[in-house]
């Protein structure tokens, strides 16, 4: 249960990061005057307002870089804004980030209830020895049900023992709750759309609407993306992942074939989006902060909370357009 007690954030202490990326300053640096710090506090209140909008900034970590910035660019684009990433006056009064970007939230039983391992497996065949992969701790199960970092959770509360009682500051986000198998799919006509230059995925109703956009990791040069048009097959819910070191060209080659129990640290997290491309799919990641990045064997990945966003979005026939 969350507690509706307040931490307030100024909206003009918020506004004032747009001089962080005006015009101006970017001519400034260029000739070598410092722009100043960017202070954390004014990007996760940023970083949630986009969240809450639809747009992922991926891990909340209250930090700008790449993909805040993307995030940015694409909900300017939705809202007919000039799409320059720049968080401008203009470009917040848009977003409508809350006034309070941080709340209370009072540990439950049922957030610290486990059962957690302690540690990953040292490889895929200590994994399938485990009868699932649960988070290790309960910060890491708490910074994920709250999208951000486990150095971000840390931060904003440094004497927390993440315990059953304790009461925490958390991003003001819609709290994740890892998925059912009975989870369904929602009807309606969507296509997603995934660029690889931008390690960014979009997806839109028929009219045009972002439903979603979120950052995701794609193959690297050796499992390339399969540029081209293709559809959603079938959505998997808390996945067993078929391990076969004969699809990994990195693969140990003492590993032989397994079944890796599901849970969060799965290697393809909560949720496999199948597509009718052989051994492709969109899938979650026990890694979050991986997100962004050219390094998956092919496949595409978002954090967990994103990738169940997108499984209840998708529906068999759904049509994925995937370019470079």
């Amino acid at each position: 249960m969350r507690v509706t007690k307040i931490i307030h954030v100024s909206r003009l202490y918020i506004i004032g990061l747009c001089v962080l990326f005006a015009p101006g300053l970017a001519a400034a640096q260029k000739k070598g005057i410092q722009r100043p710090a960017v202070d954390a506090q004014q990007t996760l209140a940023i970083q949630v307002g986009l969240d809450r909008a639809g747009f992922s900034p991926g891990e909340i970590d209250g930090k700008i870089g790449a993909k805040t910035r993307l995030a940015l660019a694409e909900f300017q684009k939705s809202a007919n804004l000039q799409s320059t990433g720049a968080a401008n006056e203009e470009t917040l009064a848009a977003l409508q980030i809350p006034a309070e970007p941080v709340v209370i939230h009072a540990i439950s039983p049922q957030d610290v209830a486990g059962p957690f391992i302690g540690k990953m497996p040292g490889d895929m065949m200590e994994s399938a020895k485990l009868q699932a992969l649960g988070y290790t701790t309960p910060l890491e199960a708490l910074a994920e049900r709250f999208h951000s970092s486990q150095a971000l959770l840390t931060s904003l509360n440094p004497a927390a023992k993440w315990e059953a009682g304790e009461t925490i500051r958390v991003p003001n986000v819609e709290p994740f709750d890892l998925p059912t198998k009975g989870s369904k799919p929602a009807p309606g006509m969507i296509e997603v759309h995934l660029s690889g230059s931008t390690h960014s995925l979009v997806v839109r109703d028929a009219a045009g609407k972002v439903l979603m956009y979120a950052p995701v990791t794609v193959g690297s040069e050796k499992d390339p993306l399969p540029v081209g048009s293709w559809k959603v097959v079938g959505v998997s819910w808390n996945p067993v992942f078929n391990y076969n070191p004969d699809l990994f060209w990195d693969a140990d080659p003492t590993h032989a074939k397994a079944k890796i129990p599901p849970g969060p640290n799965n290697p393809v997290g909560v949720v496999w989006v199948d597509i009718n491309k052989e051994h492709f799919g969109f899938h979650g990641t026990p890694e979050p902060s991986t997100i962004g990045r050219t390094e998956s064997h092919g496949c595409v990945r978002l954090t967990n909370w994103d990738a169940t966003k997108l499984g209840r979005l998708v529906n068999i026939g759904t049509p994925i357009v995937i370019v470079q």
